[in-house]
């Protein structure tokens, strides 16, 4: 520890001492960084516990609820292993409603949405293969969508951060696919860039009007661009803006949500049938699967821990949104699914004997300014879930610090890389991390710390140093 004179400075420096916390074992490393980072020890959270014994090492503010960013994604994902399990999988369906004959399916093809987060083209893809394969060129009716395993509002993408066209901000969807984005691919050219897509959606147009500036660096080209939709008459137009650095030389991928999941999905559908030699008589349009349509084709996501392996590593907002809307379509069918979801979520930390006092869910994904959760019960739920059959997915599913997923450039050139388990999350406004560090010594811990305030953007070095701190343990 620090000699008295400088501990005391830094104590000023920090300011709002913690009477849960004692000042000795409160690390200098943090100190000093939320003092250079302009931040009060009462816009923090903290908690550091022994998983074994359950001893507390630092409390501070454990009780008081706070923004936990995608911090969230634990509780969704403590709750989605324990109501689901981790054999559980989303089924998405084709049906028939007519015969077929010829070539043809004389009458409507039912897609049937179960909410499946990890969709994808390539999957869809195989669907409407297998669907070729059972003498099927030609649909003659229409193409009826069943999103109803879902009961959600509408929803405006461009509510929470007035960036409606960024992956994030994607709602759920009872049939979604690609996480409702698509993969757009730059090629800096001499006045501009080259744009392209591996698989244009039917009725998506590009409008490209990038061009080249004089100066600036290129250290996030996607940075110097912006993205709108326009109408196109029948087709929606992506129009590209903005002005590329001489320095942007290599070519670069920008992942855009410029269709709403049902308009993605159509048109995918589309293009994809039709470089299979398929046609469609019909038009796409909503519709429930009668209970006796014949099923044509069936399609299973991978089992739940590898979809949540997906969402915590990369914090993936979509999946979380659909994990959630899946707790309450099942819990409570017919009921607003987000909504039904938030309470399957507190009934399933109750259960456990987590408190839930000051809990807020909004979507479960932390992409929210509602959404609050206290250290204790963080602090809770990672001990219950270290006690758990499911255990092991959870923990899997968490970033390495220094390793991999959101995670890999924490503590990336320090001993301690490797040594945590953690889940981080940020916002405007707020930092935060929680989840297991292994320490020096053979002991483990449950590590949780929020910081909502202005400054929290400058925080990173204090979540390190927390991170080294108790891996030095």
């Amino acid at each position: 520890m620090p000699a008295a004179p400088t501990f005391l400075i830094l104590m000023a420096l920090a300011t709002a001492t913690s009477a849960a916390t004692s000042p000795d074992l409160w690390p200098a490393s943090l100190d000093s960084s939320l003092a250079r980072a302009g931040i009060p020890r009462s816009a923090t959270s903290l908690l550091v516990q022994e998983v074994d014994s359950g001893a507390t090492t630092m409390s501070h503010r454990i009780s008081e609820p706070m923004n936990p960013a995608s911090v969230m994604k634990l509780v969704t994902t403590f709750a989605a292993l324990d109501q689901l399990g981790p054999t559980f999988t989303w089924k998405t369906r084709l049906a028939a409603a007519g015969p077929i004959r010829d070539g043809a399916l004389g009458g409507d093809l039912y897609v049937a949405g179960g909410g499946d987060p990890r969709l994808s083209r390539e999957r869809l893809w195989l669907m409407l293969r297998e669907l070729r394969s059972r003498g099927i060129r030609r649909i003659d009716g229409d193409v009826l969508i069943d999103r109803s395993h879902f009961k959600l509002p509408p929803h405006d993408p461009g509510a929470f951060d007035q960036r409606p066209l960024r992956p994030y901000n994607v709602g759920a969807s009872a049939l979604n696919v690609d996480y409702g984005s698509i993969p757009l691919r730059l090629e800096p050219t001499p006045t501009g860039a080259r744009a392209s897509l591996d698989l244009p959606p039917a009725g998506l147009l590009i409008d490209n009007r990038i061009r080249r500036s004089t100066q600036g660096a290129c250290s996030d080209p996607a940075s110097q661009l912006s993205a709108s939709t326009r109408d196109g008459g029948g087709s929606t137009v992506l129009v590209l803006e903005g002005a590329l650095p001489p320095s942007c030389t290599a070519g670069f991928d920008w992942n855009l949500a410029p269709l709403p999941p049902e308009r993605l999905f159509e048109g995918l559908f589309r293009t994809l049938w039709r470089e299979l030699g398929g046609e469609i008589g019909g038009r796409f349009r909503d519709g429930s699967l009668p209970p006796d349509a014949p099923l044509l084709v069936e399609s299973s996501s991978p089992a739940l821990p590898e979809v949540l392996r997906d969402m915590n590593k990369w914090s993936n907002n979509v999946i979380a949104r659909h994990v959630l809307a899946t707790l309450g379509a099942q819990a409570e069918p017919g009921r607003d699914s987000a909504e039904a979801g938030a309470r399957v979520v507190e009934a399933s930390l109750k259960a456990a004997g987590i408190t839930t006092d000051g809990l807020v869910i909004e979507n479960g994904a932390g992409l929210s300014r509602r959404e609050r959760i206290t250290a204790r019960s963080l602090g809770q739920l990672l001990q219950a879930a270290w006690r758990s059959r499911t255990m092991p997915e959870l923990v899997s599913s968490l970033p390495i610090a220094g390793r991999d997923g959101t995670a890999r450039r924490r503590v990336a050139n320090s001993p301690s890389a490797g040594a945590a388990h953690i889940k981080t999350g940020t916002l405007d406004g707020v930092r935060s991390l929680a989840g297991y560090v292994l320490g020096a010594s053979g002991r483990r811990y449950v590590v949780v710390l929020m910081i909502n305030h202005p400054n929290a953007g400058a925080a990173r070095d204090t979540q390190d140093a927390l991170l080294e701190w108790v891996a030095g343990q």
